[in-house]
């Protein structure tokens, strides 16, 4: 599978732009600011039906513009295939496969897979657990339909519950029987939810090591966790437990939605004991093992996009990239840099074809 051609109409700062694609390597390079990452989001938009840097879609419209429009076509199973996003303001977002709109964006999701390396993804060490819910559920919903709509069913009936633990406390009320109605609706999925993460990390964890352990030559010590509190019971239980509590806060302090992916270096967290260049081989290892994780429970060969990464690696990381181009382990791949002749003595050692697009 590979992205065949885009056009871009007043995304971000770009006003206007073509491309034609070779189905091995593409590189985008430039001065800062002039568009490159910009173009490897669009590519992301398509795939995800959102910008991977930006959430607020209007905010994706170029300055002083009402609309965008993103259209790529794809090669796919030998059949070509075009994806079209577009928003204008004050109107929803529209995702269309083959000129045909789609009623919900989740259908498309997996379609297109897709993994993209940025310096961006430090936030992953640095924000949150939400931060890591988002990327622990993001890989497992481009291969399982099924999980992402229990996902959004369990973040609808999770809302309820938190509306109506407000209405509680704002009418000095409560109705036990209701709660338990919602309370074994989100049990019910958050099962499923939890049993589904949990085997991810089982088969998530040792690409991972063994992609770390390349990139490092072993010599650190890192471990990937997965941390629920269904680990200790089940969620009706821990409702039950919590009921106290999530009436005083007003919100449900127990579920999958706090789940979190714990990342460690020598049994301590790495976002307090890892130096940078340890954060930054714990990433690459996770975003590498996202894309062959992706290839074996697909068999699809994911586009991979790599967001000014060569500006962040140090001669050795580099290398070992290169060396997993020139043994084809990728696919299509998409590159972004400030230095043309720096990318194309790079991409020229992988002995593939490619293309430069200076901007």
């Amino acid at each position: 599978m590979h992205l065949q051609s885009l056009s871009l109409l007043n995304y971000k700062n770009i006003a206007e732009g073509a491309y034609e694609f070779d189905p091995k390597i593409n590189c985008f390079t430039g001065r800062n600011g002039i568009g490159k990452t910009n173009v490897l989001d669009a590519i992301y938009h398509l795939a995800n039906g959102k910008s991977y840097f930006n959430p607020l879609a209007v905010q994706n419209i170029r300055h002083g513009e009402d609309f965008f429009v993103i259209d790529g076509t794809f090669e796919k199973d030998s059949r070509k295939e075009q994806v079209v996003c577009s928003l204008k303001k004050g109107s929803k977002k529209v995702l269309k496969r083959n000129g045909k709109i789609y009623d919900r964006f989740s259908e498309h999701i997996g379609f297109i897979p897709l993994v993209m390396i940025s310096p961006y993804d430090s936030d992953l060490i640095i924000e949150g657990s939400e931060t890591r819910r988002k990327f622990l559920d993001s890989v497992i919903s481009q291969l399982d339909a099924a999980y992402l709509q229990e996902l959004i069913n369990y973040q609808k009936v999770l809302s309820q519950r938190n509306a109506l633990l407000k209405y509680f406390a704002l009418n000095h009320t409560f109705d036990r029987d209701t709660l338990y109605i919602y309370n074994e609706q989100l049990s019910g999925m958050a099962q499923h939810i939890y049993e589904k993460r949990k085997a991810f990390i089982n088969d998530f964890v040792p690409i991972f090591n063994k992609h770390h352990n390349a990139i490092t030559d072993s010599a650190e010590e890192v471990a990937l966790i997965y941390d629920s509190h269904l680990h200790k019971n089940d969620l009706l239980t821990l409702l039950d437990e919590n009921l106290q509590r999530d009436r005083v806060l007003q919100y449900t302090s127990v579920g999958i939605h706090k789940d979190d992916l714990l990342f460690e270096i020598s049994s301590h967290p790495i976002k307090k004991f890892g130096s940078q260049g340890q954060q930054k081989s714990f990433l690459i290892a996770l975003k590498l093992a996202q894309f062959e994780f992706i290839k074996q429970q697909s068999g699809v060969l994911p586009i991979l996009l790599f967001d000014d990464i060569f500006d962040k690696l140090d001669e050795t990381r580099v290398a070992r990239i290169v060396q997993m181009i020139d043994d084809k382990v990728f696919g299509q791949i998409f590159i972004s840099d400030t230095h043309t002749d720096r990318t194309e003595a790079i991409v020229k050692e992988t002995h593939q074809s490619y293309k430069i697009f200076t901007l």
